[in-house]
């Protein structure tokens, strides 16, 4: 019996555009400056390199902090009206960094303004997704999700390469203006979404939700899957943290400058059907191959002796991991219901930003004793591993509701014939 509602009901809509964009923005932003902040406070302000790396990583800890009550203020106070509040000071903040760099005399406040940036993407980004979801049908959740994250997708790939072309061409203050002009274009998307009100909780949830009780903040229901991309994302911070040092230990600069571009054409390109599979198919099978192409990327990358094998790491990566975000976060939002949708997307990103966070901590000790090389080969297996706890937080019960749908839609003429006695 084939399932024909998720051919019908219609994805796109105009809010759905607008909220991509917005999420694009967001995105774009935290991009351009990530791979530019370590740099920029070492040259500006003679930072360490430890002192370099915070003030790169304080924008994730400010959206980390974020996330905890991120999700339940959305739910809450309603998601386009959050979405344009925190957009706001986003801009503000994102503006900040111009009057930092003209004074060039105080590290901390530079990493003041990124704490408050982190913090204002932590809930505008948490805000847009959750927005996002409650307008993807049921039906096309995966497909809607892949396709929305495309926008995250094409901010990887732009991004970095836009920061260090005008790093290394006009200069930071250049690159400071241009961040501003793209967070004002996030505000315009956001008021246009407000034509359309929000959809706000009863008396009886809004009481609740004002007390913030931890259980609201991370939804119980979520944290099992959300671990699991925990330890995902933990290993997927040795990629981004260690990447170019690995290159440049050997000798493969020329693959490291394109290698986020081939994850993010292959990422693209699995995300326009690997949403509809998982509708269609379950998640298992979504989820399972999604971890295989993960553990294989990085055995490439631990094993690398030429430019080639590193790009070709880079596309099972993008097949991996990429795809993982967006599966992983249809699964999340499937176990709520819609009007907790908020809170889902905040526990399954908080634990993404924390294994982000952690990765290169950790990491950091494992690398002191065995080299890059073995760190990605001891990373393969911990993904292989993951598959274990994957099963028993989610893929047990996943196959065991794939078969009692089968067993359902089994037409009865071909349904089994009972033995005769």
């Amino acid at each position: 019996m084939t399932d024909r509602s998720s051919t019908t009901e219609r994805l796109w809509t105009r809010d759905l555009v607008l909220a991509s964009l917005a999420n694009l923005v967001l995105a774009f932003v935290f991009y351009l400056l990530m791979t530019t902040m370590a740099l920029y406070a070492v040259e500006r302000f003679s930072a360490t390199d430890s002192a370099g790396g915070l003030a790169s990583s304080m924008f994730v800890i400010g959206a980390v902090v974020a996330r905890l009550f991120a999700g339940n203020l959305a739910d809450l106070v309603g998601r386009r009206r959050i979405l344009v509040v925190s957009m706001v000071v986003f801009v503000v903040a994102s503006f900040a960094y111009l009057p930092v760099d003209a004074a060039a005399d105080s590290l901390g406040v530079l990493l003041a303004v990124r704490a408050v940036h982190g913090v204002a993407f932590g809930i505008a980004s948490t805000a847009a997704l959750s927005l996002a979801q409650s307008l993807i049908p049921a039906s096309r959740r995966a497909e809607g999700t892949g396709y929305f994250t495309l926008s995250t997708t094409l901010a990887t790939a732009i991004g970095p390469f836009l920061g260090l072309l005008l790093v290394h061409g006009p200069g930071y203050d250049v690159l400071f203006v241009v961040n501003g002009v793209v967070a004002v274009l996030g505000i315009v998307f956001s008021v246009l979404l407000l034509r359309t009100p929000d959809v706000l909780p009863g008396p009886d949830e809004r009481a609740r939700l004002r007390r913030f009780h931890p259980r609201d903040m991370l939804h119980p229901d979520v944290l099992p899957v959300a671990s699991f991309m925990l330890v995902l994302a933990v290993s997927f911070a040795g990629v981004l943290t260690f990447l170019n040092s690995y290159a440049e230990d050997a000798g493969l600069e020329s693959g490291a400058s394109i290698f986020f571009l081939v994850y993010a054409v292959v990422l693209f390109g699995t995300r326009l059907v690997a949403g509809r599979v998982q509708d269609r198919r379950g998640d298992n099978v979504v989820v399972y191959t999604a971890l295989a192409a993960f553990a294989v990327g990085l055995v490439l990358l631990g094993l690398a002796t030429s430019d080639a094998v590193l790009v070709v790491a880079g596309g099972f990566l993008g097949m991996g991991f990429g795809t993982l975000m967006s599966a992983m976060q249809a699964i999340a939002v499937g176990r709520v219901p819609m009007r907790r949708v908020g809170v889902a997307v905040s526990t399954h990103f908080f634990m993404v930003d924390l294994g982000v966070g952690l990765g290169p901590i950790l990491l950091g000790v494992l690398l002191d004793a065995i080299g890059y090389g073995d760190m990605y080969l001891v990373l393969a297996g911990t993904v292989v591993l993951s598959a274990a706890l994957y099963h028993g937080v989610h893929g047990r019960k996943e196959r065991a509701r794939r078969r009692a749908v089968a067993t359902l839609e089994t037409p009865l003429d071909r349904a089994p014939v009972p033995a005769q006695g």
